[in-house]
């Protein structure tokens, strides 16, 4: 494992099982993440961007082991001392959790409606037995009001903050035990565009002020615009693209990452709107053959239909990588052109 780099992900995949009939039999298997290998470097944002059902999310929670991988390796950096979790028991792994964290899309049911929000954001400290009560009772006052909340708030419970508010308080509970390492899960995608800002600023700062690594998962591209080094774009389980964020942006490089970047322009004022994917995500379970993506791509020719691509660097262009047949010629529309 590189030194520089706090995550590396291997060969990662994860099938559920569908199951029917009278016995429950496993008939098929949800191929929600299919050989996906990602790394983030030390101090590093990047961004896991792709439609409703591309499998961001189960990448995510499988980097964190909310779900327990079928295949491949996630090796954690933490102070030159390497644990690879997807091999390591559960009971051994509770050492290091307190170094990864995640934040939750929908944050309302990450928290416990009775219990007041001292109790939720010092609750992993109570876990790993760190400090005394008191302790634990400064520290939340401290990222309380490092998050913009007022300690006066420890007292009340989650019903009583906005959605904004209640974001807030995720974040406190995830930094509470001093994580070098956060999983992002679509956190402002429910929330309103001035407090989406808000809480993207926030984010920012704090990797500044404690030195945090991010995945940063969202489904729109122009969320993610100002606040990833770096951008991995998903598509049915499979990434097609690997980009710096300037890069994505100024020159797309495979027809997905195209028509997320056209999406963005939907919200313009006055623009055009183009739609250029018709229909929706295939069935994950009976994924189409060749490139995952031909079905919907109007670049596509019979090479696309037979022959899976591979991610290969992008010529001249460094942490680069694209998996499309025909990435070499075509000249795809870029966000700033529009």
């Amino acid at each position: 494992m590189d030194e520089n780099n706090i995550l590396e992900v291997k060969g990662l995949k994860k099938f559920f099982p569908n199951r029917k009939g009278f016995f429950n039999r496993i008939s098929s298997f949800n191929k929600a993440v299919n050989d996906v290998s990602l790394h983030i470097k030390k101090g590093e944002t990047v961004g896991l961007v792709g439609e409703s059902g591309s499998g961001k999310t189960t990448v995510g929670r499988c980097i964190v082991k909310l779900f327990a991988p079928t295949a491949g390796s996630i090796q954690y950096n933490f102070n030159g001392k390497i644990l690879d979790i997807s091999e390591t028991p559960e009971h051994q792994i509770k050492d290091f959790r307190k170094n990864f964290q995640m934040l939750f899309q929908d944050v309302y049911s990450s928290l416990d409606p009775k219990m007041k929000v001292l109790e939720i954001v010092t609750e992993p400290l109570a876990i790993h037995s760190i400090g005394t009560q008191k302790e634990r009772f400064n520290k939340a006052c401290e990222l309380i009001t490092k998050v913009g909340l007022s300690p006066d708030d420890l007292q009340k419970y989650p019903h009583q903050f906005s959605g904004g508010q209640r974001q807030r308080i995720g974040i406190t509970r995830a930094l509470c035990s001093q994580p070098k390492f956060i999983v992002c899960d679509e956190p402002v995608s429910a929330l309103d565009v001035s407090v989406q800002a808000q809480i993207l600023n926030l984010l920012l700062d704090l990797r500044k002020d404690f030195n945090l690594s991010y995945l940063f998962i969202a489904h729109d591209l122009g969320v993610v615009k100002y606040f990833s080094d770096r951008i991995i774009v998903m598509y049915l389980g499979k990434i097609v693209e690997v980009a710096l964020a300037k890069d994505i942006y100024a020159s797309p490089k495979h027809p997905y990452t195209e028509a997320l970047l056209a999406a963005i322009s939907k919200y313009k004022v006055g623009s055009e709107r183009k739609i250029l994917l018709q229909g929706s995500i295939p069935d994950p379970s009976n994924p189409p053959t060749g490139c995952v993506l031909q079905p919907r791509c109007k670049y596509a020719l019979d090479v696309c239909k037979q022959k899976v691509p591979a991610l290969l660097p992008v010529p001249n262009k460094n942490d680069s990588f694209v998996a499309c047949h025909r990435s070499s010629e075509l000249n795809l529309e870029s966000y700033s052109s529009k």
